[in-house]
């Protein structure tokens, strides 16, 4: 992950190639499974993605990473007209907003799903589309509000630019009181909403970190 990241980061066609070529090839899978699932193909109903990635989450954050990772793309090389552009200049705090509010709409529905369950079942607990127990309830309405205050706290939207070398995106009005408070939410969010497998899924949790934490120095 960390290899494939550098790669990313410092070339143009690293760059294409996992966000953009990559990207196009996996969104054909994806539909050819559920079309085949669609019509009742035991090829796609088993097949694992099919199985353990059909919740609207994934494919949500999936999509709004890739976005995102194009629009930084086009800032960091000022390509086109978008990425000479004073205005485009928010894209980052468009896009991490986005990304913020997918987890927050994740952590209320989460709380409602595990109120409903005590309702009828007795216990908070309830098992996802995927296949994963999740352990719903007030915890992550609280999770759910601090996301969107974390929204409101982002400062100096237009103030982004390119590293003179173009391997990076700097943020630096930034502060890091937010890049704290991000890090702490995001960890929290993990293991508020995914309880049985936090340990290894912590990892990306991490990642998403440290990416931010760099990308705002």
């Amino acid at each position: 992950m960390i290899i494939t990241n550098e790669i990313a980061r410092r070339s143009k066609a690293g760059g294409l190639f996992f966000f953009v070529i990559l990207p196009v090839a996996l969104t054909i899978y994806f539909t050819a499974i559920y079309i085949g699932a669609a019509h009742g193909q035991a090829w796609a109903l088993h097949n694992q993605t099919y199985v353990h990635m059909n919740s609207w989450f994934h494919y949500a954050k999936l999509y709004a990473a890739t976005f995102g990772c194009i629009g930084f793309m086009i800032l960091k090389y000022h390509w086109g007209k978008l990425g000479k552009a004073y205005w485009f200049k928010c894209f980052p705090f468009v896009i991490v907003a986005i990304n913020i509010f997918i987890a927050v709409g994740s952590d209320f529905e989460s709380a409602i799903r595990g109120m409903n369950a005590l309702q009828t079942t007795g216990s908070q607990w309830w098992l996802s589309s995927e296949g994963v127990w999740l352990y719903g309830g007030w915890w992550n309405v609280l999770n759910g509000i601090a996301g969107i205050i974390n929204v409101f706290c982002m400062t100096g939207w237009w103030g982004i630019y390119s590293s003179k070398n173009e391997d990076d995106m700097l943020w630096p009005d930034m502060i890091w009181l937010f890049i704290l408070a991000y890090d702490v939410w995001n960890f929290e969010y993990t293991y508020s909403n995914l309880p049985t497998h936090s340990w290894y899924c912590g990892g990306c949790s991490s990642a998403c970190a440290n990416l931010c934490s760099r990308n705002l120095e």
